[in-house]
């Protein structure tokens, strides 16, 4: 086995670093530029393979007769904002800014991009901003899933990378006011996981819970997901992937803060899969495996902001917080706000996400005031937490409602009961095996 992992390893040497260290007429300098042009190619294949992931994750966390279609969903969301942030999401992002609040050049990647200082090339750029950009938009996926037109799934996705997440990102890491501040948001707790979480909470409070939620006098009913061990694979995933997330964010495979970025995403994530099973461990009497595994995501999307800023101590109260809350969150918006989300998705995403960017203003090393700084990094980051909440709520508060009156945001009962791989696509993820049902 070991001397298999060996010709592995060479023979993706030989294929990923062709001629770096030998290529004739080569300088350190064009060398640095080859190493992190491919740095950042394996980190967005990384990030990329988080699309398996959540795919797992939503899949696992939910019903077995709408399996298909949470996999089409995911499909589709990158292949069609694959070619929409081509388009028209990464000119909104990263184009000439205008007065600070989104890029008015480089549609379909065409000008010029000198004004992003990038060593590597656009198109390895472009690659791993597109992926980033599809994360944003599966997150809705997960709170809104088994009672979500498939017409409807496309549609908003489609706004969300072409126009709602850019316009943040362009905030945040296209220059535009929130980075002219100074907020800290490295790999994108707020700019990719809150914006998802956000536009999750919207989508789900107007589409309602799925039948049989909660009972007549407003009690919230458990609904089991068909399969923990899908949704553990997923969080496995997402964890390896994250590492690309956080540590790819550098642009740069020459920069040694690569290890400390990818360190405390690891610590993070296991103090948050820790603490939220003490929690539940205390609360329920039993570890409970599914919000564990919610705890280490809670962890990652913590960490997301401030992996580069804080120490790994840093790290690890981060994760250990972000474990706790997503415990407290989940169980706040099912039973008081009433809200359904049948994977976590507002709670990991939207709520530890903003958690996460706002402990960057207490424990950054340089700037955080818990290390004898002033308060206006933390002011800073809460401006921009409050910013981006109030542009994605009332944007996709008016995208929801839009599709809602229109052509219809959920659909009927019965297509609900029988499910969505039936009703949606005409076929079974699991033929043959009987379906349980919820209706009322």
């Amino acid at each position: 086995m070991k001397k298999g992992f060996m010709v592995i390893l060479a023979i993706l040497s030989f294929l990923l670093i062709p001629g770096i260290a030998f290529a004739e007429g080569a300088t350190p300098e064009s060398n640095a530029i080859a190493i992190d042009t491919v740095w950042v190619l394996i980190a967005a294949f990384l990030v990329f393979f988080m699309q398996a992931g959540f795919a797992m994750v939503e899949t696992g966390f939910t019903r077995a007769k709408s399996a298909g279609n949470i996999i089409m969903k995911n499909l589709m969301d990158f292949s069609v904002g694959s070619v929409i942030y081509w388009l028209f999401g990464f000119g909104i992002m990263f184009g000439a800014s205008y007065i600070g609040l989104f890029g008015t050049t480089g549609f379909a990647i065409s000008g010029a991009f000198d004004h992003l200082g990038l060593d590597i090339p656009i198109w390895a750029f472009l690659i791993f901003q597109t992926v980033f950009a599809a994360t944003a938009a599966t997150i809705v996926s997960g709170a809104m899933a088994e009672r979500t037109k498939f017409i409807a799934y496309l549609i908003y996705s489609l706004v969300i990378i072409a126009l709602i997440y850019p316009v943040v990102g362009h905030w945040i890491w296209g220059g535009g006011w929130l980075a002219e501040r100074g907020m800290i948001d490295f790999a994108g707790s707020t700019v990719v996981h809150s914006v998802g979480g956000w536009a999750a909470l919207i989508g789900a409070f107007l589409i309602g819970p799925r039948i049989g939620k909660y009972s007549k006098d407003g009690k919230a009913k458990a609904i089991p997901g068909h399969s923990i061990t899908f949704g553990a694979l997923g969080v496995f995933i997402l964890w390896f992937g994250w590492f690309g997330f956080n540590a790819g964010s550098t642009l740069s495979g020459t920069s040694p803060d690569i290890a400390l970025i990818a360190l405390n995403t690891n610590l993070a994530a296991a103090c948050g899969a820790i603490a939220a099973m003490l929690v539940t461990w205390i609360k329920y009497k039993k570890p409970d495996v599914s919000l564990a595994l919610n705890g280490a995501l809670a962890g990652l999307v913590g960490i997301t902001a401030g992996c580069a800023a804080v120490s790994p101590l840093g790290a690890a109260i981060i994760g250990i917080l972000a474990g706790v809350l997503v415990v407290l969150s989940v169980s706040f918006i099912d039973k008081v706000l009433r809200i359904d989300d049948p994977v976590g998705a507002i709670s990991v995403h939207g709520v530890c996400g903003a958690f996460g960017t706002a402990m960057v203003g207490l424990l950054a090393v340089d700037g955080g005031l818990f290390y004898g700084s002033d308060a206006s990094l933390l002011v800073t980051q809460l401006i921009g937490i409050g910013a981006v909440f109030a542009w994605t709520s009332i944007t996709a508060l008016i995208l929801f409602g839009a599709i809602k009156y229109t052509i219809g945001l959920r659909v009927s009962k019965e297509e609900e009961n029988i499910g969505l791989d039936m009703s949606e696509h005409g076929m079974e993820a699991y033929p043959g095996f009987q379906m349980k049902s919820h209706s009322v």
